[in-house]
């Protein structure tokens, strides 16, 4: 689903004053699939912010015990402002002028991905946000990093995580503490050498997507 402010979603694009609230928003969401489709296996995938949300929402012991598993590609568990003093300010800038974007901190020009075709086709999207980011939306992104580097060892659920060793949007160390650290019994780590933030977007996204469905449906199969 797209998250408040994103996408096809309510609210001014790309601003989301608390996380929490696309958090919420995402047990609701999960609480309409399985009442949808019961005594199937639940998993979800997240991107991004996208995963951090999957992960906090996991955390919730509710929500724990009903997902099969998750599949997490370039989560925004290690995130980085571009410059250190953005971190000292956000707090106070994101109180004062919460939808104040910030061009420093959107790291301008930055590539998600290898492929200049794919990324033309993701731009070309009105959906897909392409200015500068909203002061609070970086604070909270910074938050649910901060809140998820803490509590990563309450973790049980199933997971993949997959991301490119050069990606310069959330940092891989991030996914490698997740994988080192979380409780999970059940946990797969994928980096891949030289590959950007967008891995499905990437020239290899096919070999990815399959990676991915290959383990879905070894946890799926009787």
């Amino acid at each position: 689903m797209d998250w408040i402010g994103h996408g096809g979603s309510d609210g001014l694009h790309a601003y989301v004053h608390s996380l929490d609230i696309a958090v919420n928003d995402l047990k609701l969401f999960l609480e309409k699939v399985l009442a949808d489709n019961p005594g199937l296996p639940c998993f979800c995938f997240g991107h991004s912010t996208g995963a951090a949300i999957i992960l906090k929402a996991a955390l919730d012991p509710k929500i724990e015990a009903r997902l099969a598993g998750l599949v997490l590609t370039s989560p925004a568990v290690g995130v980085q402002p571009s410059h250190p003093i953005y971190a000292v300010l956000a707090p106070i800038v994101s109180f004062f002028f919460p939808r104040y974007q910030v061009g420093a901190a959107n790291k301008k020009g930055m590539p998600v991905s290898r492929d200049p075709s794919a990324l033309v086709a993701k731009y070309s999207d009105p959906l897909v946000y392409t200015g500068s980011i909203r002061v609070r939306t970086g604070y909270e992104i910074l938050r649910i990093a901060s809140f998820l580097q803490r509590n990563i060892t309450q973790l049980r659920v199933p997971f993949l995580v997959l991301h490119g060793t050069a990606d310069n949007v959330t940092d891989p160390e991030g996914s490698l503490k997740l994988y080192e650290e979380a409780s999970s019994a059940d946990k797969t780590i994928r980096l891949f050498e030289g590959y950007l933030h967008d891995l499905l977007f990437e020239p290899e996204k096919e070999a990815i997507a399959a990676d991915i469905i290959q383990w879905l449906n070894s946890r799926v199969q009787n």
